[in-house]
């Protein structure tokens, strides 16, 4: 279950009533100034990254292998779209626990993340395969190479 829908007011409530107890209504209008004010600033962030994300293709990333090595269990789905700076593409049935997003780059490399409850569970980085064809190619890159000084 999620305590975070239940602490988080539960907090502020708390918060309120000892700046009651404590200072009256002057610690009221106090305490509800700070709490609007943290909201606020989580609102912000949230809408700048929001506002980020629909600036570029959904599910497109500049490098997966990079993802995944940033990536790092229970991250929020709103982190891993700051770091991307691209909303996910989804893979799942949309509403069903787990949700499956993908990111992909540009050489068809991709990250597929799973989150449960808004927090990711897993994730795993998928590479395509080369063919003869181009391991020839770059092997006759490497070979025309001049040497390094």
């Amino acid at each position: 279950m999620n305590f975070q829908k239940f602490l988080i007011p539960a907090a502020g409530a708390a918060i309120v009533y000892m700046a009651y107890r404590f200072y009256g209504w002057g610690g009221v209008g106090m305490a509800a100034s700070v709490l609007v004010t943290w909201v606020l600033l989580h609102f912000t962030r949230m809408m700048q990254v929001l506002k980020r994300a629909a600036a570029r293709p959904i599910g497109y990333v500049d490098s997966a292998v990079m993802l995944n090595a940033k990536l790092k269990p229970k991250a929020s789905l709103m982190h891993v779209v700051a770091m991307t700076r691209a909303l996910g593409e989804l893979r799942s049935i949309n509403g069903v626990q787990p949700e499956v997003f993908r990111w992909t780059d540009g050489s068809n490399s991709y990250v597929d993340c799973t989150f449960v409850n808004g927090k990711l569970a897993d994730h795993s980085l998928t590479r395509p395969t080369q063919n003869a064809f181009d391991t020839e190619d770059s092997v006759q890159m490497t070979e025309n190479t001049p040497p390094a000084p």
